[in-house]
């Protein structure tokens, strides 16, 4: 799939955007605080309903503006489709093929994509909540169901924290009101932990050969999953509520003394290993980076196995912080089949065939321009 054209009304410093793009390598060059990141995020959103940068859509909205609206054209193998998204500070409204939609959990997917930014490269050293981020957002492409579960687990969730704190600043033991919730909890809660696990089976089944190549055959990727209640990837549903509500019941003083809900999805992780050693702990920043760039390149080959077509790949700053090696091999593997747009100030120094064929952009304070 590639995207066709796009048009920004009120988006950050664009005030009117108009564009076509073709089905290869798009370079959008720019000095630094110009609008390049605001181009790659627009499409990002665009796919997602949520910017890789800020949780915030009012901070999306050109100052002084009431809305901020982004419309694009996705061509699929079978079909043209047309994609639009209004925010506002009363929220955001989008569109499929003209037609709104009353739930984010339909639109999403529509349009498939892997963002590759320099933040990425911190997706193994980084914070717990950015590898959750992760695999949520990489799963929520490819399963509505999953997209709809964790809504309605995040909802759940909302309101037992709600209910802990109530009873931890009231001494108010309402015992069968938590039961009830924590019981609807843990339904959603196993539904994703389950998907989770199985979408990381097949992450490594591809991460693993393209580490491989990228560590010249030296090194071998290995990814855990990181439950906070202890639930064995083979165990059926029935048996992780089990294993969920012991651990509920083991916990439940604690929970309320405390305040907040201390088990679930929204505590899990991931860890990352090479020939054995927890890469985190022990990587070196080089062997970092190459799981980062593997499991991305990997997220490309998934998606292809799961929808029957590539997604569009936005690299937004990211060759200058990999070395000659790691952008050749990012380069030939979406050599001709991946659209792809790259955010970068100069392209001195970059030598690859994928360059060489590229439409370029220049954007100069809000305005962009085809140069190539």
């Amino acid at each position: 799939m590639y995207i066709t054209d796009l048009q920004l009304v009120h988006y950050r410093n664009y005030e009117k955007l108009d564009i076509t793009f073709e089905n290869k390598v798009n370079v959008i060059l720019g000095e630094n605080a110009q609008g390049k990141t605001n181009v790659m995020e627009s499409i990002y959103v665009l796919a997602m309903a949520k910017s890789h940068r800020t949780s915030s859509d009012k901070e999306i909205i050109s100052w002084d503006e009431e809305y901020a609206k982004i419309v694009g054209r996705v061509q699929k193998r079978q079909t043209s489709l047309p994609l639009e998204i209004i925010l506002s500070k009363k929220g955001k409204k989008v569109r499929s093929n003209h037609i709104e939609q009353s739930k984010l959990s339909q639109y999403i997917g529509q349009m498939n994509v892997v963002m590759f930014a320099p933040e990425d490269l911190n997706l193994v050293k980084g914070s717990p909540q950015v590898r959750r981020r992760f695999i949520d957002m990489e799963i929520g492409q490819v399963s509505a169901v999953y997209l709809h579960a964790l809504s309605q687990y995040q909802k759940i969730l909302q309101q037992r924290n709600s209910l802990l704190k109530q009873m931890q600043i009231n001494k108010r033991k309402d015992f069968a009101l938590l039961d009830v919730i924590t019981e609807q909890f843990i339904e959603m809660a196993v539904k994703i932990v389950k998907k989770r696990y199985e979408f990381l089976v097949l992450l490594q089944e591809w991460a693993q050969p393209i580490h491989k190549g990228i560590s010249r055959g030296l090194e071998t990727l290995e990814i855990q999953y990181k439950p906070s209640v202890d639930v064995s990837d083979k165990a059926d549903l029935s048996k992780m509520v089990t294993e969920y509500t012991e651990k509920y019941e083991s916990i439940k003083t604690r929970e309320i003394d405390r305040g907040v809900s201390l088990f679930g999805p929204n505590r899990d992780d991931l860890a990352f290993y090479v020939n054995g050693k927890d890469v985190q702990t022990f990587g070196s920043q080089g062997q970092q980076r190459t799981t980062a760039l593997s499991l991305k390149l990997a997220e490309i080959e998934l998606i292809h196995a799961e929808i029957g077509e590539y997604p569009i790949l936005l690299l937004d700053d990211v060759l200058s912080e990999l070395d000659d090696f790691r952008q050749s091999h990012l380069l030939d593997t979406i050599q001709g089949k991946v659209q792809t747009f790259v955010t970068t100030t100069s392209v001195e120094g970059i030598h690859h065939d994928t360059l060489k064929d590229a439409s370029t952009f220049q954007v100069t304070a809000g305005t962009i321009k085809k140069i190539q």
